[in-house]
């Protein structure tokens, strides 16, 4: 009996594993292949500066930090550089306050890992303008 040249693929794939477990390769990747997108509220001067309507949201690859959120919008809206952080120091701007989760986070670490219901997009990150006077 001759064979066609898809049995012949057939037959020598028929020695191979269905499955990733068999293959022992992992079920799913480390890494998602959609991660979470961070929302950011911006004050209205820098959304009108940077041309934005609305909440930005950004991708943003673990762990997710303050400064890796702001490095990912700097890197989105450029013009936005220097107006958040200093550009020399990358401190906070003095009259912007951070917040999370209804927390003010403008004077933690910029490495701190931010709460996870920012982190995964659930609760936005808030940058404000601050008021001063008397």
């Amino acid at each position: 009996m001759d064979r066609s040249p898809v049995d012949d693929v057939l037959h020598g794939m028929a020695h191979l594993p269905a499955s990733p477990i068999e293959r022992g390769g992992p079920l799913t990747n480390p890494e998602p292949a959609n991660p979470p997108l961070i929302r950011v509220a911006l004050p209205y001067h820098l959304r009108n500066l940077a041309h934005i309507e609305g909440d930005v949201f950004l991708e943003v690859s673990a762990p997710i930090t303050m400064r890796s959120v702001l490095d990912a919008l700097e890197a989105r809206y450029p013009m936005l550089r220097g107006t958040i952080r200093d550009y020399g120091t990358g401190q906070r701007r003095a009259f912007l306050r951070f917040f999370a989760c209804e927390e003010d986070w403008s004077l933690e670490s910029p490495d701190k890992p931010l709460p996870e219901a920012v982190a995964s997009g659930k609760e936005p990150l808030l940058i404000l303008g601050a008021i001063a006077g008397g």
